[in-house]
């Protein structure tokens, strides 16, 4: 995976160092030997990781850290220190000025490259999200404003889990977290991924120094399970294990401590985890609210007529393969008109919302129902043949006509009437588009119109 690296140090030999190591592994790199320089060049260029520096004059590496992370804009980029500094205070400070993770001078090029690569693919996630809830923003389906960065944004009800065969380690991990969240603790074995899923977790934290479970083997599971891909995973291991933390690293571990574990450090690591996937949780919300409103209809909550037409082409295809009939009804109110010139157009959109209520009640959970346009409905019916389709027609037709609809406390139920018109798609109809068949049930439609209303025919 390549990615844009800024690399920020005042020191030109120690930045040429890191751009050549990068280079050399096909990274585009960027360079800055200042503060302000590098938070000019990440505003205009947008890179997808920083390797910053610490100890420089002027503004330090702190600093840039806690203005990339306090501007929406940026705080997504994950910024690596690189430092001469190996004292745990040091390493604090960095995580609580925003820094995902720490690369120690001389910089080892494996750790240096599995860490590089592993924050990248959580960046790329977290970009297409918000590239998704910029779209729903521009679409007017958001709140652009909404756009605070994960740093400021810690759960205060989150849920971890801890896998550890020692106890005592187990009890130091709940004395360190105490007021985090709530804590679930599992001794190991090789069911814990399986029992990881049962729950919602917030964070999973394995131990990689298990005697008798293997930690990556869990770790990789995890990752392979869909109620646990997108679960932070903090891995504790030894101090001078660089091998096995690159293994973690590379299937997707998160994050990690290195025994003898620093309270306070590890504190910090586990709360970045926590507010990331506080953020990366809001985007998803964000993305399934944003999908929802672009399927359905604003006014009845049904399907609109772009995901009809777009589904019933699959179904179609379906119904032809499996030698099955698709029917569909055509609806339209009847003297709709009148019902908004009458009473308003606010009781218009009550009629609206209860009819296609009634719809919901009297269809079938494999049915598709959606709002065509103004007062027109379809539903689409798979596997079903034009009698029964009809009978359901006329079912809900009657539960429309003998029901009047409530259109507020200031007037008297309304008695509403519906037309149907029913097609149906049958084997030797192959190569029928949606198009055709919701133009026979149209015309069908049509005809019911004509004859009176309240009624339902079928296409020839």
């Amino acid at each position: 995976m390549t990615a844009r690296v800024l690399v920020v140090d005042d020191v030109p030999p120690n930045v040429k160092l890191l751009e050549a190591k990068l280079n050399s592994e096909y990274f585009d790199v960027l360079t800055a030997y200042s503060g302000p320089e590098a938070l000019d060049i990440i505003a205009r260029e947008h890179p997808d990781i920083v390797l910053l520096d610490v100890m420089m004059p002027g503004m330090d590496g702190f600093e840039v850290c806690r203005r990339i992370k306090s501007d929406a804009a940026t705080a997504h980029i994950p910024v690596i220190m690189v430092t001469a500094l190996d004292q745990p205070s040091d390493r604090v400070a960095g995580l609580e000025a925003g820094a995902d993770d720490f690369l120690t001078k001389p910089v080892q090029d494996l750790a240096l490259f599995a860490r590089v690569k592993s924050l990248v693919r959580l960046k790329v996630m977290l970009d297409e999200l918000r590239n998704r809830e910029a779209t729903g923003a521009n679409m007017g389906w958001e709140n652009p404003d909404d756009n605070t960065p994960f740093e400021q944004s810690l759960p205060t009800d989150a849920s971890i889990l801890i896998v550890d065969e020692q106890e005592r380690v187990m009890e130091r991990i709940a004395r360190a977290l105490g007021g985090v969240g709530s804590l679930t603790f599992l001794n190991g074995g090789d069911d814990v991924a399986d029992r990881a899923r049962e729950k919602n977790f917030d964070l999973i934290i394995v131990s990689l120094t298990m005697r008798n479970t293997d930690g990556l083997r869990v770790c990789s599971k995890l990752r392979t399970f869909e109620e646990t891909r997108h679960v932070p995973i903090l891995v504790m291991v030894d101090d001078g294990n660089s091998k096995m933390l690159v293994r973690a690293l590379e299937m997707g571990v998160n994050d990690y401590v290195v025994r003898p574990v620093d309270r306070m450090e590890f504190l910090a690591r586990v709360k970045t985890q926590l507010k990331r996937k506080e953020y990366s949780d809001k985007l998803w919300e964000k993305f399934h609210v944003s999908m929802q409103l672009a399927t359905t209809d604003a006014v009845t909550g049904l399907y609109n007529r772009h995901y009809l037409t777009s589904h019933m082409e699959t179904r179609l295809d379906t119904a032809n393969i499996a030698g099955k009939p698709l029917s569909v009804l055509m609806m339209d109110i009847d003297h709709f008109k009148a019902v908004n010139d009458t009473y308003g157009h606010a009781a218009g959109d009550m009629v609206l919302k209860e009819f296609a209520n009634r719809i919901a009640k009297n269809i079938r959970g494999v049915d598709l129902a959606a709002r065509y346009g103004g007062e027109e409905f379809v539903v689409m019916m798979p596997e079903t043949a034009t009698d029964w389709a009809t009978m359901i027609g006329d079912r809900l037709r009657q539960e429309v006509c003998d029901h009047p609809f409530d259109i507020g406390r200031d007037h008297d139920p309304i008695t509403i009437t519906v037309s149907i018109g029913v097609a149906t798609s049958f084997e030797e109809d192959a190569g029928m588009t949606p198009g055709q068949l919701l133009e026979s049930a149209d015309k069908a439609l049509y005809k019911a119109k004509e004859g009176g209303r309240n009624r339902v025919i079928v296409a020839n």
